[in-house]
């Protein structure tokens, strides 16, 4: 069971998205540790979704479904304004000061709200599930394996993106790194503007 939600975790932590753009510019600017830690953030959002398939906890999964607009609201405001404030960011260049460190405690909260106000991952979590032929644990123990196997993958691969980025940004131009920065934030104003455009469609039925 800890195997399978270790695969499973990072099924859904690898594919590029909104919280991998937000690690990597946090890794760029503040260092491998923040942008680490921002992904545990997200690692222990897929965990407890991964609670909710795996124990089947369908009162909570269709309160959050209940309210997927809203969060959609919030989550698509948060990302094009993070966007925006990516791409006008002068970078970081090698021989800067350390800027003032971003409190880790508050780049947990961020991205564990970010991926929580993202209910299809629920839905992932569950369809993923149903292929591999699983449904809810028969037992506090392998419901609690599957949880922890779902964080360690998912959080592996924060390790690897943090530190990969890291040792990336030692090696980039500062021209190199204005463009990381514009590309970056470009493609998470367009995801903040596409997770609205869901609820603009929704609110008018088409």
């Amino acid at each position: 069971m800890f195997l399978q939600g270790l695969i499973i975790g990072l099924a859904i932590a690898v594919p590029v998205g909104p919280v991998g753009f937000l690690c990597l510019r946090r890794t760029l600017v503040y260092g491998r540790m923040t942008g680490f830690v921002s992904g545990l953030g997200a690692a222990t959002a897929d965990a407890l979704y991964g609670a909710m398939a795996a124990l089947g906890l369908t009162a909570i999964s269709g309160f959050l479904m209940g309210i997927e607009r809203w969060l959609q609201v919030g989550g698509g405001l948060f990302l094009v304004a993070l966007g925006l404030k990516t791409a006008l960011a002068r970078p970081p260049r090698a021989g800067d000061d350390a800027p003032p460190q971003r409190s880790l405690p508050a780049a947990f909260l961020s991205t564990f709200a970010l991926t929580l106000a993202n209910p299809v991952t629920l839905l992932a979590f569950v369809a993923i599930f149903a292929g591999l032929g699983l449904h809810a644990a028969h037992s506090t123990l392998a419901a609690v394996m599957m949880i922890a196997g779902v964080f360690t993958g998912s959080g592996l691969w924060w390790l690897a993106l943090s530190y990969g980025a890291g040792a990336l940004f030692a090696r980039l131009h500062a021209d190199a790194l204005r463009i990381l920065h514009i590309v970056a934030g470009g493609c998470i104003v367009a995801l903040g503007v596409w997770q609205l455009s869901l609820f603009l469609s929704k609110l008018m039925g088409v």
